[in-house]
């Protein structure tokens, strides 16, 4: 046998489910050691996991084969690799002392005109990112501020959303909506290591990672401030950046009061990434707040974008500004009502019960609904000479992800009017393509009555997904710190199949196999990638029933399939 085939027989044959569970519990014991304050313990233990031959191999292979359809090359234009050439990247992996520039790459701004730059490290700066962030992220998820919520293993932007309805359900409140002009681009490289406080072989890598500098068009371009977007370690280098601001706005109002000591109602923020909210009922409480944001963000180099920063009130109009706020994509905002229609709230046990006055509700924000429509209308547009299960095949994805993202708020008679929208496109996409038909005679065509409801649907039931089909159910939020490295695995799990994200039958598989994958019985993470296989493969004659089918790991889905 060849050294070629006997490096591809041996990554082929790594028992993953021994390597996570030595990685696994090596961050576990990071997490428990940062927890009681034992810092010179944690900085032993990510050495020791930095030099694991299991955390060396993980590393890789979620850079190489976890990120299917997301593979793009660095500088030096390696898109991938071959069995042979990730065991040989694992056994030469380490924390740099220097490494390549990163690769510029520009994506488009949702809903604007701008572009976003991204810097596309090289495979093996990945790889070692990904050693590097296996190592610090549960130190600094034992620390991390628990209202936030962005690029955080467990959390996503529906526990930030559920956060502010807790915080505003009881009570109108002022509200900070702000946002930092150019985050990733402008933390100050000093005061990020500062505050990373790690052991210097790590950063010295880190430090290298930030000097890279990047290339744009053949020039090389240094980079003396910014993490680079596109790197697998920058969002945690970002929320380190950040920690702290929440802290810091809470610790600038006392807790008890001089008078008469009674207990004050602290403000309330809430993260996601570089956009927070501040809440509190009181405007001046609000107006500080904004200021010790502000200094508290211009030691990082950081600074408040003037024209997404704005004060408003969740119930009444303030200074012009309207009743409610935007926050990812979500608008949250306070009605009057009467009441038959106002909720009761009761402090304690005993208490009279007092009428609200109002009712929170929070929807889909309009720009969110604008920018799903122009999606829609492009699709539309550029199937025009598609057939009709073509259109559908490319429509489904964009209307069943938007709705799923949605459905865990107050979105109804949204869903139902973009149902509508989406049926006046598809209608002028069909009378193009029969100018010399009627209405009806078109209609009749492209649309079928399926239990009482007309649906734009093929003869042989290629159907059209439909916005208000989607089942609203409310999201729980995560509870208190917890983080996936305190080992809670059945919570987690359970989690899992209730994310709002997750398409229907990944959740009900999911959920039939106990949160676990069948293969190699380790449970998902929110992090991992995952496939839905066929039992029995359908070049044997298994059929597409959901009786026969599992959900995998990626990587596990391909030994099956060797295998089969």
């Amino acid at each position: 046998m060849s050294p070629t085939a006997t490096s591809r027989n041996e990554w082929k044959t790594i028992r993953w489910r021994d390597v996570e569970r030595r990685v696994f519990k090596l961050q576990t014991r990071i997490y428990q050691a940062r927890q009681r304050g034992d810092v010179r313990t944690v900085h032993r233990l990510q050495r020791l996991l930095v030099r694991s031959w299991s955390a060396k191999c993980l590393a890789v292979r979620r850079v190489t084969q976890e990120n299917r359809g997301k593979r793009t090359a660095g500088v030096d234009g390696v898109k991938s690799l071959t069995p042979p050439q990730r065991l040989e990247l694992a056994r030469t992996l380490h924390a740099p002392r220097r490494t390549r520039p990163t690769r510029r790459v520009w994506i488009p701004k949702p809903g604007t005109d701008e572009q976003r730059p991204l810097g596309i490290p090289t495979l093996a700066d990945r790889a070692a990112q990904a050693l590097l962030k296996a190592a610090l992220e549960p130190e600094w998820e034992a620390v991390f501020e628990r209202n936030s919520y962005g690029f955080r293993p467990g959390r996503s932007a529906h526990d930030a959303i559920e956060a502010i309805y807790t915080g505003v359900c009881h009570k109108p409140k002022f509200v900070l909506d702000a946002d930092i002009a150019k985050c990733f681009d402008r933390i100050d490289h000093a005061a990020l290591l500062a505050k990373l406080a790690t052991s210097p072989g790590f950063r010295r890598a880190i430090r290298a990672w930030l000097k890279a500098g990047v290339m744009d068009g053949g020039e090389l371009f240094p980079t003396d401030q910014g993490t680079p977007q596109g790197g697998v370690i920058s969002p945690l280098l970002a929320n380190v950046a950040l920690h702290g601001l929440e802290s810091t706005i809470v610790s600038a109002f006392p807790r008890w009061s001089p008078q008469d000591g009674k207990e004050l109602w602290a403000p309330i923020v809430v993260r996601y990434a570089d956009d927070f909210v501040v809440l509190h009922q009181d405007r001046t409480v609000i107006d500080v707040a904004k200021q010790r944001a502000a200094a508290w963000l211009a030691e990082l180099g950081l600074e408040l974008k003037p024209s997404k920063t704005r004060i408003a009130h969740t119930l009444r109009e303030q200074d012009g500004e309207p009743a409610g706020f935007d926050f990812l994509g979500f608008r949250v905002r306070q009605f009057p009502v009467g009441k038959t229609h106002s909720g009761k709230k009761t402090r304690r046990t005993g208490a009279p019960a007092t009428l609200l006055g109002f009712k929170t509700l929070i929807m889909p924000s309009k720009e969110a609904r604008r920018r799903h429509g122009v999606a829609i209308k492009a699709i539309v547009r550029r199937d025009r000479p598609a057939p009709q299960a073509g259109l559908i095949h490319h429509l489904n994805p964009i209307i069943r992800g938007w709705s799923n993202y949605y459905a865990t708020v107050t979105a109804r008679q949204v869903f139902e009017k973009e149902d509508h929208l989406v049926y006046r496109k598809l209608r002028r996409w069909a009378q193009r393509r029969h100018d010399e038909k009627s209405t009806d005679w078109v209609v009749r065509k492209y649309w079928r009555l399926e239990r009482g409801h007309w649906t734009f649907a093929t003869t042989d039931g290629v159907t059209l997904a439909c916005h208000a089909n989607t089942l609203i159910r409310r999201h729980v939020k995560v509870r208190g710190e917890k983080s996936p490295y305190d080992g809670d695995w059945a919570y987690w799990a359970t989690r899992l199949g209730r994310y709002p994200e997750l398409p229907k039958q990944v959740a009900s598989l999911l959920k039939r196999q106990g949160g676990r994958c069948t293969w190699c019985r380790r449970y998902f993470t929110a992090e991992d990638g995952w496939e839905i296989d066929h039992v029995i493969p359908r070049s044997r004659g298994g059929s597409d029933a959901i009786g026969n089918r599992q959900l995998l790991h990626g990587h596990c889905h391909d030994q099956k399939t060797a295998e089969d």
